[in-house]
């Protein structure tokens, strides 16, 4: 009896042939699925166990694209997955993109400044190129312009009345010397997507 089901299954199979292959398929995406999560979480929590910590000098001796990455690996400190470095011609305003613990797309932009506090302030250009893609392009739920410099006045306006998150050289110091997530700083993010991993 066993054998006619084996025997009439593969027969089955024989006469449908793209049944088997989507099955293979499905198998080999699920695979690739779990093997990049579990790579993300390996990331993630060696980030965490190795304690990241910046301070101000070695975040103004970066070069803006080693500043993109450690914003990159911040946001791996603080449990976020598919947490990816964009910058980058054709970036479309993206530096960084993350998903935190609870579902948010991140989406940040990143504005090195050699000179720190002395250097450029980071004014309404920049943010104008950021609000114009962080949402409509990237689909980001936390839309961010990170830098170790300062914003001027007309930027810090408009990203209140255009709901952007600044992370001026105070906020980044307290953020990346410390363990406290930016959206525990930040305090004003939306709601959840979803409840955190693992709780």
């Amino acid at each position: 009896m066993v054998w006619s089901l084996v025997a009439g299954a593969l027969r089955w199979l024989a006469a449908h042939p793209w049944t088997l292959i989507a099955l293979l398929l499905a198998v080999a995406t699920a695979g690739g699925a779990w093997a990049r999560r579990k790579r993300e979480t390996a990331r993630r929590n060696h980030a965490r166990d190795q304690g990241l910590r910046y301070a101000l000098p070695q975040i103004d001796a970066l070069h803006h694209r080693q500043f993109e990455e450690a914003v990159r690996d911040l946001m791996r400190r603080d449990g976020c997955l598919g947490t990816t470095r964009v910058g980058g011609a054709g970036d479309n305003g993206a530096d960084v993109k993350a998903t935190d613990p609870f579902g948010r797309l991140w989406v940040i932009q990143c504005k090195h400044r050699k000179a720190g506090l002395a250097g450029a302030a980071v004014g309404t250009p920049d943010l104008h190129v950021l609000n114009g893609t962080g949402r409509p392009v990237h689909h980001g739920d936390v839309v961010v312009l990170v830098t170790n410099g300062r914003f001027t006045s007309n930027a810090v306006a408009f990203a209140r009345s255009q709901h952007l998150h600044l992370v001026d050289r105070g906020l980044l110091a307290q953020w990346a010397a410390g363990s406290v997530p930016l959206w525990e700083l930040l305090g004003t993010v939306p709601p959840p997507r979803r409840r955190a991993f693992g709780s």
